[in-house]
């Protein structure tokens, strides 16, 4: 049985989110209209002046998409996801990028969550190595267009179900296991693995992780260290 370690990618791996990389490009290319990012740039301006919340921004970032989402066709998503990637690919942290070389090294099956498409997230995340990506998976229609609806949400809701479908599906193992998580929202995850690490963690993570012994590892600039 393959020893398994799960990390969030949004702003733990990758240093932005994807979904709001994409939604640039969408609206770049016109596919989606500017006046979108009204719908969350309250709380955009909130976190980027430390008034507000980072989940509660980027769930409302995802909000928005799913609603301009609906009715643009498949391969315009795809067209723009390829775009993103060759920009973006190498846009890692040094820290989480060197761990899952070691992991992978070290024969650790790589799992990925996050709330970001999966039509982006996929694609970003094999490039790097991972074996299995879970992220939203948007509904279909006719003409290959998006419905606006997103499959299996309650499964993508809890990251914790997700780690435990993949040990089964997967014949995985906990035992060693590793967790890499940067907000409240992996929580779930971290506590069903053997060694949960907190990056860059927002003030509610960081107060749980204390809490609960995690190691807490910060990033800035060019010096790595463990709080």
């Amino acid at each position: 049985m393959k020893k398994v370690a799960v990390f969030d990618i949004d702003g733990t791996l990758f240093r932005s989110a994807l979904i709001i990389e994409l939604i640039d490009e969408l609206i770049a290319q016109g596919a989606f209209p500017k006046e979108m990012r009204d719908m969350y740039e309250k709380e955009r301006t909130a976190w980027l002046n430390r008034r507000g919340s980072y989940e509660v921004y980027i769930m409302k970032v995802v909000k928005a998409f799913e609603k301009h989402i609906k009715g643009v066709p498949y391969g315009v998503l795809i067209d723009a996801s390829k775009l993103v990637i060759a920009k973006k690919k190498d846009h890692v942290y040094r820290y989480t990028r060197d761990l899952i070389k070691q992991l992978k090294k070290k024969g650790y099956y790589l799992l990925a969550i996050s709330q970001s498409p999966k039509a982006i997230l996929e694609p970003f995340c094999k490039n790097i190595g991972f074996d299995k990506v879970y992220g939203r998976i948007y509904e279909i229609g006719p003409s290959d267009r998006f419905t606006g609806r997103v499959e299996d949400l309650n499964l993508i809701a809890n990251k914790a179900n997700i780690v435990r479908r993949a040990i089964e599906k997967e014949g995985l193992t906990l035992k060693e296991s590793v967790g890499v998580g940067d907000t409240e929202g992996d929580t779930a995850f971290l506590e069903l693995v053997e060694s949960a690490i907190c990056f860059n963690p927002n003030l509610a993570l960081y107060k749980h992780a204390k809490r609960m012994g995690w190691k807490v590892v910060v990033e800035r600039k060019d010096v790595i260290y463990q709080l």
